[in-house]
């Protein structure tokens, strides 16, 4: 596996996330057909592996730590805090308080005595940004946590953070199809040296190529994430699968599967970006990871963005609720 740089630390490019195996969409898979996931990336090569408190309520952190802890040094693991369930519901708490007892939760659960990458999951407003990453500083002095990233936060919250602390890294979503980060905290990350690390790289599975008819979304289990955002209503939702047939096609001459092209068009946009893909499929697993051997040409990245960019996908990411909760830039409506 090719690697690239994720703070202090040198890993795969392309690493693992690992919320898909407890959390968000729908039933989760047994605990053993997680652990087969998490074992074969290991096995081949995966050494970055990104989880959160949040993910199962503690479960997925419970599932990381039972699998890979007998391997810890083999690979950087990357955890959050700062949006937890709380009474069975999800709340959003950045007090430095709550920052260090979930930092503890998930050095137990995690079976490890230092987490290597620890973000802060979403920006609590209640809290000014500087209180929060202080907390986290305190983290590092003390040896818990050995780096400190962030999570959803515009290029001014990142500037504000990292004069407090270094940040290693920043995470937020990014594909083809969601391109919030090209506004400005992409530039701000390689300006002060912080790795992106970008989540949901297949566009929640749309970039997959997998979903060609609303049926297919008709059909998501009741508790799967994807049923709240616009991207896969309605209009929307038909607008956004009337781009896959060219994608496809454009994938098939780039010699490559559509998730394939989506991972290396992002592995392209600089070496300071690494994905995380999330499966729950062995065979899909696969499929990810052989994306980092993937080279497209100037005039292929230059097609594929003509076909699916901010203008061309429908609707927005989240709806207006979540929106809320959200500090990364947004295009103009």
């Amino acid at each position: 596996m090719k690697q690239r740089k994720l703070g202090p630390f040198q890993v795969s490019a392309i690493g693992l996330g690992c919320m898909n195996l407890s959390h968000a969409y729908g039933v989760p898979p047994s605990p053993e057909q997680g652990a087969e996931v998490l074992s074969r990336a290991l096995d081949l090569g995966v050494t970055h592996f990104d989880t959160a408190a949040l993910y199962g309520f503690g479960a997925n952190e419970t599932l990381v730590g039972k699998v890979l802890s007998p391997y810890r040094s083999r690979f950087t693991l990357a955890s959050k805090c700062g949006m937890t369930g709380v009474d069975g519901k999800r709340v959003i708490d950045g007090r430095p308080e709550t920052i260090k007892r979930t930092c503890e939760e998930a050095l137990q659960r995690l079976a490890t005595d230092v987490i290597d990458l620890y973000y802060l999951h979403r920006w609590d407003r209640k809290v000014p940004i500087e209180d929060s990453v202080g907390a986290m500083a305190e983290l590092v002095r003390e040896g818990k946590i050995r780096s400190i990233g962030l999570s959803e936060v515009s290029a001014d919250t990142l500037r504000r953070a990292h004069a407090v602390h270094p940040v290693a890294a920043l995470q937020t979503e990014y594909s083809l199809w969601t391109r919030n980060p090209e506004i400005a905290v992409l530039d701000a990350c390689r300006e002060l040296g912080v790795s992106f690390v970008a989540f949901s790289p297949l566009g929640r599975g749309f970039l997959t190529a997998a979903l060609t008819d609303p049926a297919q979304v008709a059909a998501f289990d009741a508790k799967d994430i994807r049923r709240a955002m616009p991207r896969f209503q309605g209009e929307h939702l038909s607008a956004n699968l009337s781009l896959l047939g060219d994608y496809t096609a454009l994938a098939a001459e780039a010699g490559c599967t559509p998730a394939q092209l989506a991972l290396a068009w992002l592995l392209q946009r600089g070496e300071h970006v690494l994905p995380i893909p999330g499966t729950t499929r062995l065979d899909h697993l696969e499929e990810d990871l052989a994306a980092a051997d993937v080279v497209l040409s100037a005039d292929m990245v230059a097609r594929v963005e003509r076909l699916i960019n901010r203008s061309t996908v429908s609707g927005p990411r989240y709806n207006a609720a979540t929106q809320t909760e959200i500090d990364t830039e947004e295009f103009p409506a």
